[in-house]
């Protein structure tokens, strides 16, 4: 396409230099910048052109062109509105997406820029009528739809059971939300709400929700229908014109030429059929594409556009969205309309034409920094993951798992699978990170079981962890900081490919450091190399790269002449670790000795060129809904944390690896099939674009998000995960309370540290793990005051300070040192014999006053009365009030020892049974000599299901509290 500067519009100059967004009104048929102060006001009599600039990763711009329509526009205005669009594009390129946006229609993406909604205000400037300057308060109604973005407009229908509403009083919002909404579209209009109070009432206002079918049930409601003259039952809600929607499964495709849209002959969509020379008009019913040619005028796009926009107008459609699309940079959902794609475009050519403008606007005196093609920028790889944390590993064998030695955690085997445990310290507490690695020889049968067991971890510590899935060959940046010495070696040690052999027949390649090798050595540094066994041929030697060959006597270190310094460092640390003992002798390319080439068979032809692995692309953030096998995705634009909603499953798309991000809220169910949802998301592969089936997989839990996920969102506050309740009842929250979470929960304790080394070490601690500690422990719950103040007696004074329990299990020791059972024993029995004192002594009651006399049977003598008689008179009753008051202190304190001690134990025991009124804590003959924490147990089970309405089985399934609550029902305590 050829241009000129008379094709360029002035106030087009500069524009899209730099990532944000732009916007022009048309004002006497001419596009008028809008300063930023008002950008994200629109005006209802209007036209604006919207340009949004984005800044990708490979340091290259992607300009979206948007022309709104008010509802009020002129027929001119927006007829000029769409002519500059095409006349912008021209200007960046020719290569940017254009959509046409009509007030209450527009496209999700659009929405997406002007977060949390666009509330058009009445007037407009050519169009005749005046900016409305409000100086009351007016009271309005406005209708909300949408469960990710809020399309906003004014309600001129009562009141429907399927909608929300918000009605914007003097002094008070009130939110009503049908019965038919769900609770994500009452979380997104909440935020319309916390929008229109800081608006419009300078954040000072009340808010309050009303629920629909709640009638009068409180003053708020009372009020609210107050405004409608009262309460009415409502209508079911009916379809209008502005309702319908006009989809067909039908895909037309017309030709534009000389004005005129003629119909394309054909059974099926081709790639094929469009020409790129001219311009086509696809109709798909609430879609219509116009999609222009690489080599078509300006003057052609102009018209191929006006087409498209008579082809709605005169269907009267104004729903439909209309999208011009140019050749080489057609969007995943034009691409899919179509039955076959073949890529077969050159997108240099409109960098050239880029590259065109940009001299054109250069030579005029104008900046053009911003069209000119930009440079990669250097890659700089930041794993976003603590490297001195404390990590497990276990070789997966048939259905079992083996744990392997700290000195073995970086050995993996490509015949084998391994599942492995990742402590380390987060930003605000101890992150967990469990995951599974299958390597490219390894059987299906042992993957499953891995992917089960690391399940199995993940659900027995409550979700918490992060969960990932990694192939051999596609380990994401965070595994290798974890295991920073990488070594991969051929074949396997696992029964899993030892019955593979046998079944198929071939040959054993299992390392054997005493054979033949060959590694190369790879990776950003000391702290992150690898060492992959290859076959031992000259073929697999690469320029870029150094290696280490070795047999049982000889050992080669070979230097590519395109490896560098760093490459040359990591093979001297990779030695230590696969031949430390022997002699090496160093080749460099090109001077090597007879004796290296003969160990590899003879010098044949090999690569110089370095392996990538696919660049991280930038983030999609996709809504997931998973029944029935069926997978169902809706992207979410210009994301922020706020879009992820408790109650639903979430992925996040970067082409080299796939998040699934899980709401708390979302049924047990559904958690567990999250890694299958990740699968099934990269089958789908909604972007189209080809993505492997063994990229990385990450299950990431809400409220545990590791810093390598939050890093997608620009802030990340982590007190919102903390807020109890669905999505709609913490956003009422905080904007009850001023736009601030108010955390509900405590946050996790940072683990205490043992062993001399800190869990979660200061900056300026944060280092390289040199040795890895590999954690064993238990979680012990945190005990009462009682049973601490107990503990404490037998502590010696240089001991420190019980708050919890002592660790019992946990385990600390070298990464690179196996621990020595012998050495650990004696430590572990003097723990054993301490908490078994502490059994001892609960079991043992304590000495007068702690258990009540009146706990104690005494049997009765003719000259002692019987408890309760008046034979003493008042002067009698009144020491024994006093005594009993004691007495019951006492016993409140020893039941709370003993309780605590006896926590969570509720076994079934053969105990006598003892009839209800003297199991009784008031009873005038008690039973003596029994667990008075469980006078329960020593009912009859006929007497137990009598007094409690459940079996014994049955009640000691209940949780404590609940236990304690039936206990005082029927007086026991």
């Amino acid at each position: 396409m050829s241009v000129s500067m008379r094709d360029l519009d002035p106030a087009f100059q500069g524009a899209g230099q730099k990532a944000g967004i732009e916007v022009w009104r048309i004002e006497n048929f001419s596009p008028t910048p809008i300063p930023k102060s008002s950008i994200g006001k629109f005006f209802t009599g209007d036209s604006y052109i919207v340009l949004k600039t984005t800044a990708l990763k490979t340091g290259a711009l992607r300009h979206d062109i948007h022309y709104w329509l008010g509802k009020d526009t002129s027929q001119d205005e927006a007829g000029t509105a769409a002519v500059k669009t095409v006349e912008l594009d021209a200007a960046l390129g020719g290569r940017a997406v254009q959509y046409r946006e009509v007030q209450g229609h527009e496209t999700e993406k659009f929405l997406s820029y002007f977060k949390p909604c666009i509330i058009p205000q009445e007037g407009g400037v050519a169009s005749g009528f005046k900016h409305v300057e409000a100086e009351e308060h007016i009271t309005r109604l406005f209708v909300c739809r949408g469960k990710h973005v809020v399309h906003v407009t004014f309600a001129r229908s009562s009141l429907t059971h399927d909608d929300i509403y918000i009605l914007d009083t003097k002094s008070k919002i009130f939110q009503f939300n049908g019965s038919n909404s769900s609770i994500q579209e009452r979380a997104k209009a909440l935020e319309v709400v916390q929008y229109i109070k800081d608006t419009y009432h300078d954040g000072t206002c009340e808010v309050a929700t009303v629920e629909d079918g709640r009638l009068m049930a409180d003053a708020d409601s009372g009020e609210f229908w107050g405004f409608f003259g009262g309460f009415a039952p409502l209508p079911r809600k009916t379809a209008n014109d502005e309702d319908k929607t006009h989809t067909s499964d039908i895909k037309k495709l017309f030709c534009v030429e000389k004005g005129q849209a003629n119909p394309v002959e054909g059974d099926s969509l081709k790639r094929e059929m469009l020409d790129t020379s001219k311009c086509y008009i696809l109709d798909c019913g609430l879609e219509v594409f116009v999609w222009m040619g690489r080599t078509t005028s300006l003057d052609d796009r102009k018209t191929a556009s006006g087409a498209a926009e008579e082809m709605i107008r005169s269907s009267e459609r104004p729903k439909s969205q209309m999208i011009r699309i140019i050749e080489g940079f057609e969007t995943v959902t034009f691409r899919s309309k179509f039955d076959t794609w073949a890529q077969v475009t050159n997108t240099t050519v409109s960098e050239d034409g880029r590259g065109r403008v940009a001299a054109l606007l250069q030579r005029q005196g104008v900046n053009v920094r911003g069209l000119m093609k930009a440079a990669p920028p250097k890659e700089e790889i930041q794993a976003f993951i603590d490297c001195t944390g404390n990590l497990q590993v276990w070789r997966v064998n048939d259905q079992q798992k083996i744990l392997l030695q700290a000195a073995d955690h970086s050995k993996f085997y490509s015949g084998d699978c391994y599942v492995f445990q990742y402590s380390y310290p987060g930003e605000e507490k101890e992150e967990v990170l469990i995951g599974t690695w299958f390597g490219k020889q390894s059987v299906e049968e042992e993957r499953a079981s891995a992917v089960s067991m690391a399940s199995k971890m993940v659900e027995s510590m409550k979700f918490v962890p992060a969960q990932a899935r990694i192939y051999e060959g596609k380990e994401p940046i965070q595994f290798f900081v974890i295991m920073q010495s990488f070594i991969v070696f051929k074949g396997g040690i696992g029964s899993g490919y030892k019955k593979y052999i046998a079944e198929k027949e071939v040959d054993d390649d299992t390392y054997n450091e005493n054979g033949l090798a060959l590694f190369r050595i790879q990776g950003p540094g000391p702290e992150n190399m690898q060492a992959i066994q290859v076959d031992p041929v000259a073929s697999s030697l690469n320029s870029s790269y150094c290696y280490i060959l070795h047999n049982d006597t000889s050992v080669f270190t070979w230097t590519g002449n395109l490896a560098t310094s760093t490459d040359q460092e990591l093979v001297e640390r990779q030695l230590d670790l696969i031949k430390p003992n022997l002699q090496t002798r160093a080749q460099k390319e090109g001077s090597e000795s007879e004796q290296f080439w003969e160990l590899l068979g003879g010098k044949t032809e090999y690569s110089s060129q370095k392996l990538t692995k696919e660049p991280e692309s930038d983030p999609h953030l996709f809504s997931c809904t998973f029944t029935k096998e069926i997978l169902k995705v809706t992207e979410i634009y210009n994301f922020t944390q706020d879009d992820l909603m408790t109650e639903d499953i979430f992925i996040v798309d970067c082409h080299s690896e796939i998040f699934v991000w899980v709401g708390q809220e979302v049924v047990p169910k559904n958690k567990l099939q999250a890694l299958t949802i990740g699968e099934k998301f990269i089958e789908k592969d909604s972007l189209l674009e080809k993505l492997s089936p063994e990229a990385p997989i990450y299950v990431i839990m809400e409220g545990g998000e590791p810093s390598f996920f939050t890093r997608f969102c620009t802030s990340w506050d982590s007190s919102k995960s903390a807020m109890h309740g669905n999505s709609f009842q913490r956003k009422l929250r905080i904007v009850k309370n001023g736009g601030t979470p108010v955390a509900e929960k405590p946050k996790r304790r940072t683990p205490a540290s043992y062993g001399g080394r800190a869990s979660v070490p200061d900056k300026s601690q944060q280092r390289s793990r040199s040795m890895s500690f590999s954690p064993d422990r238990v979680r012990v719950r945190g005990r009462s005051p009682a049973f601490n103040a107990l503990a404490a007696t037998f502590e010696s004074q240089n001991a420190r300070n019980l708050s919890t329990p002592p660790p019992v299990v946990r385990k600390l020791y070298p990464r690179s040192v196996t621990p020595d059972s012998s050495k650990l024993a004696p430590k572990s029995s003097a723990i054993a014999s301490r908490s078994a004192l502490f059994e001892q002594q609960l079991k043992t009651p304590p000495q007068e006053p702690s258990i009540p006399k009146s706990l104690k049977a005494s049997p009765k003598t003719p000259e002692s009365p019987a408890p309760g008689s008046n034979s003493n008179g008042k002067e009698e009753k009144k020491e024994n009030g006093k005594e009993e008051e004691k007495s019951m202190s006492s016993r409140i304190e020893y039941l709370t020892i003993q309780e605590d001690a006896k926590e969570g134990v509720e076994d079934e025991e053969d105990l006598p049974a003892y009839p209800y009124e003297r199991l009784k804590t008031t009873s005038a003959d008690p039973v003596s000599e029994i667990d008075v924490t469980r006078r329960e147990a020593y009912l009859s089970s006929e007497e137990f299901k009598e007094k409690f309405g459940m079996t014994k089985e049955a009640f000691y399934k209940l949780p404590k509290w609940k236990q304690n609550k039936f206990k005082m029902a029927v007086q026991l305590f």
